[in-house]
């Protein structure tokens, strides 16, 4: 998947809107709601909800579970 960013907005009634957005190519191509807050305090719970989806998708540069501690060895 492209570039995960959050985007927030006023909904209809007035509360703040959260959703992560994917893009690929300039065009959005998902859009995951995560809620609307009408306080600030829920509006921080959603933005570090939205935070968390964006960072479980991320794909680590290695998984360290895998790393075999023998090969140090072979690097000096």
């Amino acid at each position: 998947m492209g570039m995960a960013y959050i985007r927030q907005f006023e909904t209809g009634s007035g509360a703040i809107g959260v959703q992560v957005c994917y893009k690929e190519q300039g065009k959005v191509v998902k859009t995951i709601h995560v809620g609307s807050a009408q306080s600030p305090e829920m509006l921080k719970k959603l933005l570090r909800e939205a935070q968390g989806i964006i960072d479980r998708e991320k794909t680590p540069l290695f998984n360290i579970d895998k790393f075999d501690t023998k090969d140090i060895k072979n690097c000096f």
